[in-house]
Order: structure tokens, then C-alpha cells, then sequence
């Protein structure tokens, strides 16, 4: 499972290789990017930027804030630096578990347009199949305790059990429009000599 650091450190690098921005704007885009469910604390997001300074993963640049009548504070613009572009590539490369788990599926969707195509199938299939894994396990379990439950908590259930089938059918046509896509896109073409 993906620490809650790293969920962030993916979206910060991700955030920063579309522009630079300052700590407020960066808060409020991941808030918006991690969903009502999430919401990040500067407690959690400066600690995460000061971790990236230190790896050289970003960089902070000082500028004079023009909005700011009543204070002269300068504002602090984070910035993406080479090593921190190749670290989001590298993270945005990685197929594996922690990239379908819920924790970092979201963060890594938001990116999929600077991602591979295989990798982007990989981890929709990995995803699906979680999901799918998931779904089986919920509605054996469901069909044993069914009996059990009050009114409320098998509506619950099966709340839960349909928004499972929902993700599984989305993941499936975007699966397939990727699969559309790769088999529509022309293969080039050797060079002639």
C-alpha cells in the first residue's frame, strides 16, 4: 500500500510539471484533485514539499507578491527541477500494486495523458482485476451474512457492491477505447537507405 506521503509527492510533481505554483494554489488543486473524501492540511503538504527540496525534486523560488497590499511578505513559487521531472516519469512508469490500489489509482489516472499507453493499459487492467477480486470476495460474504444484516446495513451493501460494478464497467470501456486507439494508431514506417 502507497504511504500518504508518496500519494502526495506524486501529485505535487505532477501538479508542478504543468507550471510552477505557490503552496496556497498547490493546497487547493490537490484538495480539488484528491477528492471531497481527502482533504490535505498544510500540516501534510509542507512537510512533503520540504522532502522534495532535500531531494532535489523541486526548488523554490522567492517573488514579489503584486496582490499583497497590507503585507510585504514575498510569496514562495515551487518549481519542478530535471530530477524531479525524471522522478515523475519514473513513478508515472511504475506498474504494479501500489499503482491500482485506491490510494494512488486517482492521483495516477489525473496523469495518464504523460503516461505510455501499455503502461496506462497495465494499470486499467490491474485495476479492474483488484476491483473484480474485490466484488467476488464482497458477495460471497454478502450472501452468507445477508440474513444477519438489518435493513440499513445490507443497503449498505449493496450500495456498495453496485458502485464496485459501476467502476468495473468504466474501467472496462476505457480499457477497450485504449485497445481501440493502439489498434488504430499507424505503426511507422522503417526509413528507406
Amino acid at each position: 500500500m502507497a504511504r500518504r506521503g508518496e500519494t502526495i509527492e506524486l501529485a505535487v510533481l505532477g501538479l508542478l510539471h504543468e507550471s510552477p505554483m505557490h503552496g496556497y494554489e498547490l493546497r487547493k488543486r490537490l484538495n480539488l484533485m484528491l477528492g471531497w473524501g481527502r482533504v490535505l492540511s498544510y500540516g501534510s503538504l509542507y512537510p512533503a514539499l520540504k522532502k522534495m527540496l532535500r531531494a532535489s525534486w523541486i526548488e523554490e523560488r522567492t517573488v514579489k507578491n503584486p496582490a499583497a497590499v497590507t503585507t510585504r511578505r514575498p510569496r514562495i513559487v515551487y518549481q519542478l527541477t530535471e530530477t524531479g521531472d525524471k522522478e515523475f516519469v519514473r513513478l508515472m512508469s511504475e506498474v504494479g500494486p501500489t499503482a491500482w490500489e485506491d490510494d494512488n489509482f486517482d492521483i495516477r489516472f489525473a496523469f495518464f495523458g504523460r503516461t505510455d499507453m501499455e503502461i496506462r493499459l497495465r494499470v486499467l487492467e490491474g485495476r479492474r482485476t483488484r476491483l473484480q477480486e474485490r466484488l467476488e470476495k464482497v458477495q460471497s460474504q454478502l450472501q452468507l451474512t445477508q440474513k444477519e444484516m438489518d435493513q440499513y446495513a445490507s443497503e449498505l451493501q449493496r450500495h456498495g457492491v453496485e458502485s464496485v460494478e459501476r467502476e468495473v464497467r468504466w474501467l472496462s470501456d476505457l480499457i477497450n477505447a485504449e485497445r481501440r486507439q493502439q489498434s488504430v494508431e499507424p505503426v511507422p514506417r522503417p526509413e528507406k537507405t
